[in-house]
């Protein structure tokens, strides 16, 4: 019978802390009673001269009661411990779904409804006359809520059958005699279950495979990392870690796997990553030594069998590239195998492919995620790591490299040929290969060239990770974390690199035009979402601004930006329908928040408001400009995209609009409400702003031919820096209707003036 909702919520704990007592007091007694048989009757036993019938049935029973004491003691313990670990978790577990439904679903207005099987749904109630609509905050809110319900639901049924099960054991079938099993703590038995199931190996059902994933899920995170350092040490050391991980992705992506099968080895691969990354985390109380490092950068280019007789068989790397894929990593354990799995392609970019199964599809498939290639290639396996490793991702790039030997030793006063992984990837020069078992893949141009983005792909993940600070793929509502001298210096480079060299990244698809698409093109998603986490430092190089500047603040440490590369590099981002998307969420954002610390901010300036007004918008309306014609460029001249797409992918960014304006809370947080979303007050208005502004930067074709221009951009810049002082002026009432608009038409005629020099500078390639 499932563990609902009903039951945790509705659940006395209350009378579990009581018998938690009550056991505490049971193994004080028998812990007493053990000592003084131990050292009473024992002792005098084992001192006694014993002859005829006593030296063999009493003694004998003397001896056997004291066991028996000591066992009585060690079961009580047991029972004590599991009861107390899972009486606290599970309180704490309903706490959290007690908030969840009181606080957090009544501030949505949505109810929680039990359906059964240890879920529930969330549901926004009819209300005679409303019109059912809500706003993609609202909704996201529902389906967050929902999942987080679900996922306590189902780590508390986890609670609740290890206790069950570690209980039983410790009683064991015998009634006359006591303390089959001991647990020192309720994740002891946890461990011992997962590692039960785990040395079944294939030969798990789906439900224990299930129920592995699991024991993995919810012990993945614990901040001392014991559960994950025990699981891990429990399999046997790195190569049995490997031959595991091997034998069940194996079993889950063959040709003969269910679906079933497929998705809970999906979740295995999920679930052993985090778990690795915690227990190889040097900082927990509980972690695995150094050598797991040092053993799989050996085991790395060293084939690895789980069966006997075994023909084909993967390199380490291709096997554990599908662990790293998952969980965050710390630097110390991920970055020296990232150097090592680069300097190996470097050295030869086909050495892992060279057993590479051909004509099956779906076998030895390292990577069940199906995410950015099936496993052959570790390379893209670890930049994915990086991507969702922050730490390792930024000494990754931005520290010297260290140079290894092809057994993973370091190479002594070694040169790696390269000044700094950035450069690596970024030369003309470097191979990316085809990571895909999928059957006559180079016969189909198109799954050839959708397999050769793989490794740029996860290249744009990795950059995020190491700019930003966060995973690529972070909760939405994340904060921005602040720039640090090492991030914003990356940043620089970024913008140098491919702004001095912007056809590693330009896409092109049409044939008429004597330029083919650049190798890297498939990492401007990533690179728009850096440009926005750093739209304070995009803004303040368009007209030069100084780096201390207070209207155009950096987050942290500044970015020191060159003008003319900014503008290329922009140029060929911009034609990204995601990364214009992303690009022009953060620069409206951030606008507004700059316009509204012009009108509401305290200053000391003698300069005209109104003047002040137009130049704070200025920036943002280069770069809106800029954004407008490399669409009109992407569509027209290059056919690689249409308004469709660019419209389509302005649907999910109010993520960049929240955390933005989350970046200057400290600018505006005095004098703004600030509840739910950043800034609420203007989250909302400002995205529907962002889709009107993207709707209406619609290119005219005839016109783009001509002239690369387009029509309706500079109308949707002007409204959206008159809509900027809008959302200031809502916040300050000592501005008459007369001044209101001055303000309105200083900033229509600077945003108008400023996002054509942005379009003009993009065609003609030039910048001041």
């Amino acid at each position: 019978m499932a563990f609902t909702f009903t039951d945790l919520i509705e659940v006395d704990l209350g009378k579990l802390a009581a018998s938690v007592s009550d056991w505490k007091k049971t193994v004080d007694g028998l812990k007493a009673t053990a000592e003084n048989a131990r050292k009473g009757m024992q002792a005098t036993s084992d001192a006694a001269r014993w002859a005829g019938v006593n030296a063999t049935v009493t003694r004998e029973f003397i001896t056997k009661t004291t066991k028996e004491i000591a066992d009585l003691h060690t079961e009580a313990n047991s029972i004590f411990q599991v009861l107390d670990d899972g009486q606290t978790e599970l309180a704490s577990l309903q706490r959290q779904l007690k908030k969840a439904v009181q606080e957090d679903a009544s501030s949505l207005g949505v109810r929680v409804e039990d359906i059964g099987g240890g879920r529930v749904r969330c549901f926004f109630p009819h209300v005679r006359g409303d019109s059912d609509e809500h706003t993609h905050e609202q909704l996201g809110g529902r389906q967050e809520l929902e999942g987080r319900i679900n996922r306590i639901l189902a780590h508390a049924a986890e609670i609740d059958a290890s206790v069950a099960r570690a209980l039983a054991r410790s009683h064991g079938g015998d009634a006359h005699n006591a303390g089959h099993s001991a647990y020192a703590s309720l994740n002891d038995a946890e461990v011992e279950r997962a590692l039960e199931l785990a040395h079944k190996g294939h030969h798990m059902s789906d439900a224990e495979l299930r129920e592995l994933n699991s024991l993995l899920r919810f012990n993945s995170t614990e901040k001392d990392g014991e559960f994950a350092t025990e699981f891990y040490k429990g399999l046997g050391g790195p190569e049995k870690t490997l031959e595991f991980y091997a034998e069940m992705s194996v079993d889950g992506t063959g040709a003969d796997a269910t679906k079933t099968r497929l998705d809970e080895v999906r979740d295995l691969q999920k679930a052993m990553g985090q778990t690795l990354a915690d227990a190889t985390d040097p900082d927990h109380r509980y972690h695995l030594p150094e050598s797991w490092n040092s053993e799989f950068r050996r085991l790395g280019t060293r084939q690895i069998g789980w069966e006997r007789g075994q023909m084909n068989k993967p390199y380490g790397y291709q096997v554990l590239g599908g662990l790293l894929r998952y969980g965050d990593y710390d630097a110390r354990f991920l970055t020296p195998i990232a150097e090592h799995i680069t300097q190996l392609h470097q050295k030869d970019p086909y050495f892992f492919l060279e057993n590479k199964p051909a004509g099956n599809p779906d076998l030895y498939g390292f990577n069940p995620s199906g995410r950015l290639g099936t496993g052959n290639d570790p390379l893209n396996s670890v930049l994915e790591a990086l991507g969702h490793s922050p730490g390792a991702a930024e000494k990754f790039f931005t520290q010297p490299p260290t140079a290894y030997n092809e057994d993973g030793t370091v190479r002594t006063g070694g040169r790696v040929g390269f000044d700094s992984y950035l450069d690596l990837f970024t030369d003309k020069d470097f191979e990316w290969t085809i990571d895909t078992n999928d059957t006559n893949v180079f016969a189909d141009q198109d799954k050839s060239k959708n397999a050769l983005n793989f490794g740029p792909d996860a290249l744009g993940h990795a950059l995020e990770a190491a700019t930003t600070g966060r995973p690529y793929d972070s909760d939405d509502t994340a904060d921005a974390i602040r720039h640090t001298a090492a991030r914003a210096h990356l940043v620089s480079e970024i913008v140098d690199k491919f702004g001095a060299n912007p056809e590693l990244i330009r896409h092109n698809e049409n044939g008429d035009v004597d330029e083919d698409s650049g190798p890297l093109y498939a990492l401007r998603d990533s690179l728009g979402d850096i440009t926005s986490e750093y739209m304070g430092d995009f803004q303040r190089t368009m007209y030069q601004e100084d780096p201390g500047s207070d209207l155009f603040p950096a987050f942290g440490e500044p970015a020191d930006l060159d003008t003319g590369h900014t503008v290329r590099f922009l140029s060929e981002v911009g034609q990204d329908p995601d990364a214009y998307a992303t690009i022009t969420s953060g620069q409206q954002a951030y606008t507004s928040q700059v316009v509204d610390h012009v009108i509401n901010g305290d200053s000391q300036s003698t300069a005209s408001l109104d003047g002040r007004v137009g130049a704070a918008v200025a920036p943002g309306s280069v770069i809106a400009g800029i954004m407008s014609d490399s669409r009109a460029h992407a569509i027209y001249e290059y056919h690689a995209a249409a308004d469709a797409d660019y419209n389509e992918a302005a649907a999910d960014k109010q993520k960049w609009v929240n955390r933005v304006l989350g970046m200057g809370i400290e600018k505006v947080g005095e004098r703004v409400p600030v509840a739910g979303a950043p800034l609420e007050w203007a989250s909302e208005d400002i995205q529907e702003s962002i889709m009107k502004s993207i709707e209406q930067d619609t290119s005219n074709e005839a016109g783009a031919e001509a002239s690369s221009s387009y029509t309706s951009g500079r109308r949707a810049a002007i409204e959206s820096a008159e809509s900027a002082v809008d959302h200031a002026l809502m916040n300050n009432q000592a501005i008459n209707s007369d001044t209101a608009d001055d303000l309105r038409r200083a900033v229509r005629e600077s945003a108008g003036a400023s996002h054509s020099e942005g379009a003009q500078w993009n065609s003609e390639g030039k910048a001041p």
